[in-house]
């Protein structure tokens, strides 16, 4: 197995994860109705997620582990993707809300303020900001 081969089986199963952490607040509500589909269909396009893993991370989705980006702004961008999807159906319920808290201190953030975070990531979503607005905002958010 060269280096390459490495490397891209990482960055493959960190999509995976990610894509499975969307995949689990999609099911917050027990189905993943046909905007969250298409939501998912999309993403998994642009993380290279295939038919197969697809179904199997659908099927199993509590089996994937969140593994947290080092990075703060990728975290962010995360988070962004994971607001998005509870915002999909426009309606953000408490167990939704809650299942993304839990995401948030998953992916990293202190659970202190997480319920904060989630908040804020939330109203910048229903606002419609785009992506490099909402990490500009939650950034400066505690300044």
């Amino acid at each position: 197995m060269s280096f390459s081969d490495l490397f891209d089986s990482g960055f493959k199963q960190r999509n995976k994860d990610h894509f499975a952490a969307i995949v689990r607040v999609a099911m917050s509500d027990g189905v993943i109705n046909t905007e969250e589909r298409e939501f998912l269909d999309r993403l998994s396009r642009n993380l290279d997620i295939s038919e197969k893993d697809y179904a199997e991370i659908v099927k199993n989705y509590k089996s994937h582990p969140i593994n947290p980006p080092s990075s703060y702004e990728r975290r962010l961008e995360r988070l962004y993707d994971l607001a998005r999807m509870v915002w999909v159906d426009q309606v953000e319920g408490e167990k939704q809300v809650s299942i993304l808290e839990r995401l948030c201190v998953g992916l990293g953030f202190n659970p202190k303020n997480a319920r904060y975070v989630t908040d804020k990531a939330l109203d910048l979503v229903h606002n419609g900001v785009d992506g490099d607005t909402f990490v500009d905002e939650i950034k400066n958010m505690n300044k």
